[in-house]
């Protein structure tokens, strides 16, 4: 299996995901903002077939598209009573701009459908240096705001009084959530974005482990499902898409099994 370039670059880039979606996600659900996870990567799907209709790479379209789309979430945050209705209709614009990309980009089906249901295994080994600037880059910017991050997700009303400023840690930490998302879109593709997103920091929560340690098991997961998954998908020649998101259910399964366990 290491024999081949492909599956080499395919393992290095779930790594550098994995080292991004595990702490981001872990913030995402602690924050209760998971659903905005979900719309982001719609609407990176919207930005990376524009992007291809015009004939630029489609990492950067989304790339672009979700990160300013996470900074707007940001500063609306407090401007509208229904954010969740907000963040539906703009996921569903998103949707539909992107299926009238797709429809007159007739040049490059191969290319949406990657977009759609991801394509690790034809990630050039090129593109590992974006992802790896990209990540040392998100974790950075998140180990920076981690603190105040942290006491204003557990805390907001007596974070605000003590001066931190909320609104500008809501865009800068959606800010991250947009470049997040469109990494893991090169492994899981669109559709499934929320799985490696979100399934490892929920059961890392779910366990009860503290902020350090929880972001940390969040990693370890989400590297075992993207690892496990690449590993599944040689072994039974099925999409590793379809492995993550099922291993992502059973990790989180079992964690919540745990869980109650615990609670007896």
């Amino acid at each position: 299996m290491f024999a081949y370039e492909f599956m080499c670059t395919a393992f290095v880039a779930a790594f550098l995901a994995a080292l991004v979606c595990g702490p981001v996600g872990w913030f995402l659900v602690l924050r209760g903002q998971s659903f905005a996870s979900h719309a982001l990567s719609h609407v990176g799907f919207a930005g990376a077939a524009a992007a291809l209709l015009w004939g630029e790479p489609a990492f950067l379209g989304f790339g672009l598209s979700a990160v300013l789309s996470g900074m707007g979430m940001g500063v609306a945050s407090d401007r509208f009573v229904g954010r969740d209705v907000m963040i539906g209709l703009v996921l569903s614009l998103a949707m539909g701009t992107g299926a009238l990309c797709l429809h007159f980009l007739t040049h490059s089906a191969g290319a949406a459908t990657a977009l759609l249901f991801g394509d690790i295994l034809g990630i050039a080994p090129s593109s590992l240096y974006w992802l790896g600037a990209l990540a040392i880059g998100c974790v950075m910017g998140l180990a920076v705001m981690s603190r105040p991050l942290l006491f204003a997700s557990l805390q907001p009303e007596v974070a605000e009084a003590k001066g931190v400023n909320l609104r500008l840690l809501d865009v800068l930490f959606l800010a991250l959530v947009g470049i997040a998302s469109a990494m893991c879109s090169q492994i899981t593709g669109v559709l499934l974005v929320f799985t490696l997103m979100v399934a490892p920091a929920a059961a890392s929560l779910r366990l009860g482990f503290g902020p350090m340690q929880g972001m940390a098991a969040a990693f370890a997961l989400a590297l075992f499902e993207a690892w496990g998954g690449l590993c599944l998908s040689w072994l039974t020649d099925c999409p590793a898409s379809f492995w993550i998101a099922l291993l992502g259910s059973i990790v989180f399964a079992a964690a919540n099994g745990i869980a109650h366990l615990r609670g007896r």
